[in-house]
């Protein structure tokens, strides 16, 4: 399975993954750039003369974030939640639910090599035997039994890991389809993404069609567990809020 593909196939995963905040709005809204000249509530609802707001967060490529946030914001309206709005209509709950397990367990991989690269001891014993128990008495990962008996999931990447060494944010990044990211969690991602094809846990590399299948449903999964809409929060700096709630959200995920 060529790494290049597989980047070119799996949009929308990293989702933020938490934070992150992938894309959206409808297709009766007004235009993106409607939207930035009339905010849903006026400049004067959100600044006080009185409060510094200065926030120190790298931003250098601004002008070119701004217009790949604009961009997602499209693909997500007219491409990406159709596909997920459809998918939620005709699946049942029970069935999404045990999609989203399925696809949990395929990433207590990156949990587990991460956790060890950590020298977390604790965290890499506890994914392993999660991914054990889900896939064995679990079936597959359908089931999340390993929660059921009190191991919780461990969520790690190598962005985490890099932040765990010393290794700082880098520029803030937004990234076409993936969304907020920075230049060091950009590097995690492209890391995470190649350990997982050389493993290749389902013997993905000779099965072309399984290949797509797997990456447009976990991304079609991550996007609908997503409730968030850009340009839909009524704020006129969602740009800079959503800058700024995912630079901090993983410092508290290095923290961990």
């Amino acid at each position: 399975m060529k790494f290049a593909n597989v980047m070119a196939i799996r949009p929308g995963i990293l989702l933020l993954s938490a934070c992150l905040v992938l894309i959206g709005g409808c297709s009766s809204q007004p235009r993106v750039s409607e939207q930035e000249e009339l905010p849903m509530h006026p400049v004067e609802d959100y600044v006080s003369n009185d409060i510094d707001y200065a926030i120190d967060i790298y931003d250098p490529w601004e002008k070119m974030n701004r217009s790949i946030y604009r961009f997602n914001t499209q693909f997500d309206r007219y491409v990406f939640l159709p596909v997920v709005d459809l998918y939620q209509f005709v699946t049942p709950d029970f069935v999404e639910e045990r999609i989203s397990n399925f696809f949990s367990n395929i990433g207590e991989i990156t949990n587990f090599t991460n956790a060890a690269l950590q020298l977390d001891l604790e965290a890499s014993v506890n994914t392993l035997v999660r991914f054990m128990l889900n896939s064995t008495i679990g079936l597959f990962g359908f089931n999340d039994v390993a929660t059921e008996a009190g191991l919780p999931e461990h969520d790690e990447d190598l962005g985490q890991t890099l932040a765990h060494y010393g290794v700082g944010d880098g520029p803030y990044l937004v990234l076409p389809l993936f969304g907020p990211s920075n230049l060091r969690d950009a590097m995690g991602l492209l890391g995470d993404t190649a350990v997982f094809v050389g493993i290749d846990p389902l013997n993905l590399d000779d099965h072309s069609n399984r290949e797509k299948a797997y990456f447009s449903m976990n991304a079609v999964n991550k996007r609908s567990e997503v409730d968030f809409r850009y340009y839909q929060t009524g704020s006129p700096f969602e740009y800079e809020m959503v800058r700024l709630l995912y630079t901090k959200w993983r410092e508290i995920e290095a923290q961990k």
